[in-house]
């Protein structure tokens, strides 16, 4: 067992070694280090998490939430360096996707068969 643990942690090595991770660690490091572009970031990221928070609560989103998440939105998508940030974040998060698929290829494949 301790083998498939080892694996796990070449594995993290190897992310944080990606290309991927590279990119968004300098890409946060760059809207962190400038005040103005941190505070609209966390702002948009305290956004994102209390309407994840409501929806998991089972709350309803009101409009006007809705109408401020947009507007956040859409700002941080002009701020070049947040802009560059998500998609960075966007390019690891499909490398971590893709590493999931190959993890849990064997379960799929074991339920697949006994489908059949």
């Amino acid at each position: 067992m301790s083998t498939i643990y080892d694996n796990a942690h070449q594995l993290e090595n190897a992310i944080q070694e990606s290309e991927e991770f590279k990119d968004l660690k300098a890409a946060y490091d760059k809207v962190m280090a400038d005040p103005s572009s941190k505070q609209m970031f966390d702002n948009f990221r305290n956004t994102q998490l209390e309407l994840q928070q409501k929806q998991m609560q089972g709350e309803e989103i009101t409009e006007d939430e809705v109408e401020k998440a947009k507007q956040v939105v859409e700002l941080v998508q002009q701020h070049e360096d947040i802009s560059q940030l998500m998609e960075q974040e966007q390019r690891l998060n499909v490398l971590i996707n893709d590493i999931s698929r190959i993890i849990t290829k064997p379960l799929e494949e074991l339920y697949g068969a006994q489908e059949q």
